[in-house]
């Protein structure tokens, strides 16, 4: 059945150049007209390690689908499927693509918002007075940098670090969803207001979202406070440690020890 619903799609409004955009619009197409002769989703779901699945049927499943994203598929296959990516327009301004740094099997994936300009500059995530800040946070759960991955929604700075638009979004989502298939982490910590509503499909305040966990394709995620938001209110120490009892809660859902951490009067 799989074999004539690839058969079906292949030939359903595809354009010459066969582009991703135009496939996913396919098999979207093709969803569609399943669900109108009563089929609830496509027959297949995408495995993940330790048993985890994005659910058959899903938009994220069509939109993996439609990547070539093999099983066991590489971060570096990822990479250098998107080369030197100009598939929307913030790839005339930037200076260096910013894919993701750490390990490739982390148990925690950290996601962000998009590159700013001192990652711009490096083509690393998270290298600014912000990301000291987060290596502090790691630091304090009792791990390094290296031990986690390190990434962002969108793989180009916007100008002037405004927040990305949709259409940047729609081309990279799907590559930022096979990150997360690649490292199948165990838990995704979504850093700031637009990486966790992105994410989880949302528009309610980080303040609302933080403190409890997630659903994202099987994987719990923890949205909490972006390090530039803490580097911006660096006398609300309340915030600090709102960030802190939320990596408590990450750190004990993978039943890692938790460090003691003296709070000040």
């Amino acid at each position: 059945m799989i074999l004539n619903i690839y058969a079906k799609v292949k030939g359903f409004g595809m354009t010459a150049d066969g582009s991703a955009a135009d496939l996913v619009a396919s098999l979207k197409g093709y969803l569609e007209e399943l669900r109108e002769s009563g089929v609830d989703g496509l027959p297949w779901a995408v495995q993940e390690k330790a048993g985890r699945k994005i659910e058959a049927g899903s938009d994220a499943a069509v939109t993996a689908a439609a990547m070539p994203a093999d099983e066991g598929e590489s971060l570096g296959r990822i990479r250098a499927d998107l080369g030197e990516c100009q598939r929307c327009s913030l790839g005339k301004s930037r200076t260096n693509l910013v894919f993701g740094v750490g390990n490739p099997g982390a148990r925690i994936l950290f996601v962000g918002e998009a590159p700013g300009r001192d990652e711009d500059l490096q083509g690393e995530p998270f290298v600014g007075e912000a990301g000291q800040i987060l290596n502090r946070i790691i630091t304090r759960m009792g791990m390094k940098r290296e031990d986690v991955y390190i990434c962002n929604v969108l793989k180009c700075r916007p100008p002037g670090n405004r927040n990305p638009e949709p259409a940047e979004i729609e081309q990279c989502g799907p590559f930022l969803l096979r990150q997360v298939r690649a490292i199948a982490p165990e838990i995704i910590v979504a850093l700031g207001t637009f990486a966790a509503q992105t994410l989880l499909g949302t528009k309610a305040p980080i303040s609302k979202l933080r403190g409890t966990f997630h659903d994202y394709h099987g994987i719990p995620l923890m949205p909490t406070f972006h390090p530039s938001f803490l580097l911006h209110n660096k006398k609300d120490t309340g915030k600090f440690w709102d960030v802190w009892d939320d990596m408590v809660k990450v750190l004990g859902k993978l039943d890692m020890p938790v460090p003691d951490v003296k709070r000040k009067e």
